[in-house]
C-alpha cells in the first residue's frame, strides 16, 4: 500500500532533500563513530560513568543540530534510578503536528571478545558495513533522526513547521525498567501526534520495511527438585532420577513432535501476508544443513503470528566442575514470544499450569514469573504509516514491506497506553546480517542513507500534507 507520489514542485524539494542527506552523510557517519567509541551500558556491572558520558554525547549533538531545549533527565521507580535519557524540543508552528522521535543510546554489552574481528566500541567500515557495538543497534536511529532533521534544515528552513520532540533513551537494552515512570512523569513533554520509533529493522539490503506487528512477550524460570540434598550417583542412582533430567524431560514437553509450542490456552494463526522463503530464512538464521525446521504454517506466521518458546539458561554445574552426584535441583529460565492479540497475563497462566500438570515422576516444581510485554499491530491505513510507506519507497526504489517482527518491544504498548491518539510507527535502519546484540554487529552504510533520506521525505511530507 503506498500513496500517490508528492506533486512536482515537492518532487523538487524531495531532490534536494535527497542531495542534502548525501551531501552530509561523512559527517552522520563520522559523528555515528564518535558514538560507538562509548561504551555506555545501562547494566549494574557496567561503569555508569560511561552512559553518563554517553548521554551527554548525544545531547551535543542534538544542539549541533539546531535544537537548543535539549535535557538530560532520569526517574526513578521504587527508588531504583533509570538511566540517563535525553529529551529534546522544537515547538510545532500553527496548525503544524508533532512528531516525537524515539532510539535508545544505552549498548548490549560486547560480550566475548574473542568472537569480534575488530574492536566492539571501535567502529571500523569493512566492505561498506560499519562494524562496531550500537553501530546499528540503535546509535544510527539517533543519527538517522538528526540526519534527516539537518536535511530539512539545510532544504526547508523555517518553512519547516512540523514540531519536533527527541526522545533518546538510556536504558533500552537493560529492559527500559523505569520507561512507563518516565512517561508518567513527563507525560505532556513527550506528548506527540505521531511517535516514530527507529528501533527495528528492514526487510533485506535493497527492501526497505514498517515493522506494523511485534509479538508480546513472557519470560519466567522453572526449578525441578527431586532430592533434599545432592547424593553420590553410584551409591544412589538407578532408583531415582537427577534434576537436570527430569528439567530436560519437562522442558521436552513445550513442543509436539512438529515443534510447535504445546502449551494449551496461547493464541496463534498462520495468517501472515508476506512470503518468507525458507532459503532466505534459513540464510539469515545462519541454519546449519541438514536442521529441520520447527513449527507448521508459513514461516512468515511462525515469526510473527504465532508462539515461540525458547530455553535461553539452565543453572546447572558446568562440565569442567561436574563430579559423580546425583543433583537435588536445576533451574530453567524460558522466553515466550507470543502472537499478537495474546493477553501476556493469561499466556503466563498457562505456561505455569503447563509446568505443574506436566511434572516429570512427581518431582517439585517451582515456577518463578518474570516480566511480560503486550504484543503491537499498526493500522497500515492511518495517514502516517501511509506516508511512512510512500516515503520509504521514494528513498528506496522499491515498494516497502509491511513485515511483522518476532521480537517484541515491550514499551510500545505504554507508549499506546499514555498517547492512545498518537499513530506510531516502528522504523529502522538494520537488515537481517546486522546481528544486533551477537558478535560482528554491524550497519549497511547504503542502507543506512536511504533510512535517513526516507525519515526526511516522511517529515517533509507531514510538513506539507499534515496528518
Amino acid at each position: 500500500m503506498t500513496q500517490q507520489r508528492l506533486s512536482s514542485s515537492t518532487d523538487f524539494s524531495a531532490q534536494d532533500l535527497r542531495a542534502a542527506v548525501a551531501a552530509d552523510f561523512d559527517g552522520t557517519v563520522s559523528q555515528l563513530v564518535d558514538l560507538v567509541a562509548i561504551p555506555g551500558i545501562a547494566w549494574a556491572a557496567f561503569d555508569p560513568a560511561e552512559l553518563d558520558r554517553s548521554a551527554a554525547a548525544v545531547a551535543e549533538l542534538i544542539r549541533a543540530a539546531g535544537i537548543d531545549d535539549v535535557q538530560v533527565l532520569r526517574v526513578s521507580t521504587d527508588g531504583v534510578p533509570g538511566g540517563p535519557a535525553v529529551v529534546a524540543r522544537r515547538p510545532a508552528a500553527p496548525g503544524k503536528p508533532t512528531v516525537l522521535l524515539y532510539a535508545h543510546h544505552d549498548v548490549q554489552p560486547p560480550g566475548d571478545p574473542a568472537l569480534w574481528e575488530s574492536e566492539p566500541f571501535t567502529a571500523v567500515e569493512r566492505h561498506g558495513r560499519l562494524y562496531g557495538r550500537g553501530a546499528a543497534d540503535d546509535k544510527a536511529g539517533i543519527m538517522a533522526h538528526l540526519g534527516a532533521l539537518k536535511a530539512l534544515d539545510q532544504v526547508l528552513g523555517e518553512d519547516f513547521g512540523v514540531g519536533v520532540t527527541l526522545f533518546i533513551e538510556g536504558e533500552e537494552e537493560a529492559g527500559s525498567p523505569t520507561f512507563r515512570t518516565f512517561l508518567d512523569t513527563h507525560r505532556e513533554l513527550l506528548r506527540a501526534d505521531v511517535i516514530v520509533v527507529a528501533d527495528s529493522s528492514n526487510w533485506k539490503v535493497g527492501v526497505p520495511a514498517l515493522t506494523t506487528s511485534l509479538r508480546g512477550l513472557v519470560d519466567g524460570t522453572v526449578e525441578v527438585q527431586v532430592l533434599g540434598h545432592a547424593v553420590h550417583s553410584g551409591m544412589f542412582g538407578g532408583p531415582v532420577l537427577d534434576a537436570p533430567t527430569l528439567l530436560s524431560r519437562l522442558i521436552a514437553t513445550f513442543h509436539d513432535d512438529a515443534g510447535d509450542v504445546a502449551i494449551a490456552g496461547l493464541a496463534g494463526g498462520d495468517d501472515a501476508t508476506v512470503d518468507y522463503p525458507e532459503a532466505d530464512y534459513r540464510a539469515d538464521a545462519s541454519v546449519l544443513d541438514g536442521v529441520r525446521l520447527a513449527g507448521t504454517g508459513s514461516i512468515a506466521s511462525r515469526l510473527w503470528t504465532k508462539p515461540a518458546l525458547s530455553i535461553i539458561g539452565i543453572d546447572a554445574p558446568t562440565v569442567a566442575l561436574s563430579s559423580n552426584t546425583l543433583l537435588p535441583r536445576a533451574r530453567a529460565k524460558f522466553s515466550l514470544r507470543l502472537a499478537p492479540g495474546q493477553d501476556p497475563a493469561s499466556a503466563m497462566a498457562a505456561v505455569e499450569d503447563h509446568v505443574q500438570r506436566n511434572a516429570p515422576f512427581g518431582a517439585t516444581v517451582t515456577f518463578t514469573a518474570g516480566e511480560t510485554g503486550n504484543a503491537f499491530a499498526a493500522d497500515t491505513a492511518a495517514p502516517a504509516a501511509q506516508t511512512a510507506l510512500w516515503a520509504l519507497e521514494e528513498a528506496w526504489g522499491v515498494p516497502a514491506v509491511e513485515a511483522g517482527m518476532g521480537g517484541s518491544i515491550p514499551f510500545i504498548a505504554d507508549l499506546t497506553e499514555v498517547y492512545p491518539a498518537a499513530q506510531i510507527l516502528i522504523t529502522g535502519v538494520e537488515d537481517p546480517d546486522s546481528r544486533a546484540h551477537s558478535a560482528n554487529e554491524s550497519l549497511h552504510l547504503a542502507e543506512f542513507q536511504k533510512a535517513v533520506l526516507a525519515e526526511a521525505l516522511m517529515l517533509s511530507r507531514m510538513n506539507t500534507e499534515g496528518l
